[in-house]
């Protein structure tokens, strides 16, 4: 186990800098949004796994040869008083560090949906006593407000879909099916549990590089596949002029007001990949036009000893230096 724990840390090492740079860089998820989006998720799965496990393992490894033995021998410690002196300093330091981190990442996530639920919890509010039903679409409703709004509010049985009377007066009725197909993708395919996720793991660790741009690539991806959602039933014309009129609204004047702080603390910066040209229109893409999580529409991140176990530091030194000063990085209230 001594030896997989320092695998493990130098696994995390590569999931954290080198790898979702190049990700971020390369043009290819434009073309493939699906396999892009299912490799961010293992980059952030495996990086979170290999930081805990770097830990865990190297704190384990005097009182077992493998996992399960050695949680076994962690267990006898903890709950029938089992003598702890065959682990030194670093090892306790290790598992302490696996511990916090571990009680860390969930407890983020856990605040994050919190939080979310809350603030949808209010815009929902909002939108029964603002908003009307709409008479062309189901689990839709329509604000009066004369600029180009979508976007839908996610909430399971409840989730809608939310329009302003500028944009249905905008839209032709095929462009107008583009656009409730593309919030609808939205709602089916569950992006807002992505978008949780990785807000929650950007909030956990802000000063690691692969939350930043995971949630950036998250962001536009999902739009992506939206995108392709909307495209098996209209026209990649009228698809492309939905986007425009949408993208034409305002976005400062949609997000002021009581609504505002939470828009700012949790919307991720716009996604900007070094070829953002459409593979199917040739253009570029416009800002996103809509997001899972609502911007509510009314006013109100060389030793020269061969390698031993004497001269190698442990891995939870590799790994997670700042573990213990990031507990404080909580979403904003």
């Amino acid at each position: 186990m001594f030896w997989t724990s320092y695998l493990l840390a130098v696994l995390a090492i590569v999931l954290a800098w080198p790898v979702p740079i190049l990700l971020s860089r390369a043009s290819w998820p434009a073309r493939s949004p699906f396999t892009a989006m299912l490799l961010w998720q293992a980059i952030a799965l495996a990086g979170g796994l290999s930081m805990i496990g770097a830990m865990l393992v190297y704190g384990l490894e005097p009182i077992g040869d493998n996992l399960i033995s050695g949680l076994r021998g962690l267990a006898d410690m903890v709950l029938f008083n089992a003598p702890t002196t065959a682990l030194g300093f670093w090892h306790l330091f290790a598992l302490s560090a696996a511990a916090l981190l571990t009680a860390h990442l969930v407890f983020t996530l856990l605040l994050t949906y919190y939080k979310i639920e809350r603030q949808r919890r209010r815009h929902r509010e909002l939108l029964a006593l603002l908003a009307a039903p709409s008479t062309d679409a189901a689990r839709t409703v329509v604000i009066s407000h004369d600029s180009p709004v979508a976007y839908c509010l996610p909430g399971g049985a409840r989730s809608v879909t939310v329009l302003s009377d500028g944009l249905m007066a905008a839209l032709e009725p095929a462009e107008l099916r583009a656009v409730l197909s593309h919030e609808n993708a939205h709602l089916n395919q569950r992006h807002h549990l992505l978008l949780w996720a990785f807000a929650a793991w950007r909030q956990a660790l802000p000063w690691l590089p692969t939350t930043r741009l995971a949630q950036e690539a998250v962001n536009s991806l999902i739009e992506m596949l939206a995108d392709d959602v909307a495209l098996k039933s209209e026209s990649k014309a009228t698809l492309i002029k939905a986007i425009a009129i949408v993208a034409s609204g305002p976005t400062g004047g949609m997000t002021a007001g009581m609504g505002r702080g939470w828009w700012e603390a949790w919307r991720p910066p716009p996604y900007r990949p070094r070829t953002p040209a459409l593979p199917w229109t040739g253009l570029r893409r416009p800002p996103a036009p809509s997001q899972v999580l609502p911007a509510p529409p009314f006013p109100g991140s060389a030793g020269c000893c061969p390698l031993s176990r004497s001269c190698l530091p442990p891995p939870a030194v590799w790994c997670l230096p700042a573990a213990l000063c990031s507990w404080p990085c909580l979403p904003p209230c």
